[in-house]
């Protein structure tokens, strides 16, 4: 295996059968239906959830509990040794709030899984920045777990119990905007979010040397996504990014002329990056089964006669 282009990475430990999973909510209050049939699909693939105290918490306005309760469970659930992973059990909004109070060395002293997507990026952001902890944008409790159908166990599996080179393709979504190479780290997620935080001291950090980025979203129109990218690029996100791919746009467009309109948008705007550009990947807001991503980890996109995006390192120990 080549040498890791992030050498601080700290990975965590893979997860297993039996592995006790901390089930949080550090952004919005989800369904307690969803979380209750989320947490019983988990017990059926061999973990152990254990709900946290605010998960359920209804308010202040549409937070799972205050802000201290929130920052309170995730500190709590890596402070305990008998947890082995943290995941989220929706987004929302939310998990912004708690970054100025976030215990890095707490962490970085007690590395562990943890999963989350949408607006969670915020925090896959901190977490890459301030600790060096490698993250898994990949599926939720209540909005994936929680669903018939609504994760890709391959993936999932892959990412998180460890597998050193796996692929993702055409069967994952994956569709060529513009052909080309491109090797680096991955990382990214929600479009939005992304672009909010640049500007601001918890902005997402393009990897030291080169990067793939991935983004998606959900309900974002063409200009919007225009708007964003102009954002990311005026930024310096985009400088050492060699290869993008955005997720399934599915929940960002109502028909097939607005989706072409998106595709357009994406082109005109990244007209003068010259590296490989993909879409379509199911990963984060998608209506079928979505597909677990390792942020942080060496990976190369070969769009041409191979349309693939391939991990290549295991993304934990």
């Amino acid at each position: 295996m080549s040498e890791p282009i992030r050498q601080n990475l700290i990975k965590p430990r893979a997860l297993r059968s039996g592995s006790r999973l901390a089930v949080v909510s550090p952004a919005s209050t989800p369904k307690a239906e969803l979380v209750d049939a989320g947490i019983e699909r988990l017990r059926e693939l061999g973990y152990e959830p254990v709900l946290y105290p605010s998960a359920l918490v209804r308010g202040p306005l549409y937070y799972a509990g205050s802000l201290e309760a929130r920052l309170r469970d995730l500190h709590s659930a890596f402070a305990d040794r008998s947890i082995d992973g943290v995941i989220c059990t929706r987004g929302g909004w939310g998990s912004a709030e708690l970054l100025p109070y976030l215990d890095a060395d707490l962490v970085r002293a007690n590395p562990k899984v943890f999963v989350g997507y949408s607006d969670h990026t915020s925090l896959h952001a901190w977490f890459a920045r301030e600790a060096g902890l490698g993250t898994f944008y990949a599926p939720m409790v209540a909005s994936d777990f929680g669903r018939e159908d609504g994760v890709d166990l391959p993936s999932w599996k892959a990412a998180l119990h460890g597998s050193e080179r796996w692929v993702l393709g055409t069967d994952d979504g994956l569709r060529v905007l513009r052909v080309g190479d491109a090797k680096g780290v991955l990382f990214g997620g929600c479009a939005s979010i992304v672009a909010e935080s640049m500007g601001t001291p918890y902005a997402m950090q393009a990897p030291t040397r080169n990067g793939i980025l991935f983004v998606e979203d959900i309900g974002t129109k063409p200009y919007q996504w225009d708007r964003h990218l102009l954002h990311l690029r005026y930024g310096g996100l985009l400088k050492r990014v060699k290869g993008v791919v955005f997720g399934d746009v599915e929940k960002c467009v109502d028909d097939e002329r607005e989706a072409a309109l998106l595709e357009a948008a994406i082109l005109h705007n990244l007209r003068d990056f010259d590296g490989p550009i993909a879409i379509g990947l199911r990963c984060g807001h998608v209506h079928g089964a979505n597909i677990s991503l390792p942020l942080g980890v060496q990976a190369e996109l070969v769009l041409g006669t191979d349309v693939e995006l391939r991990i290549l390192e295991s993304a934990v120990c």
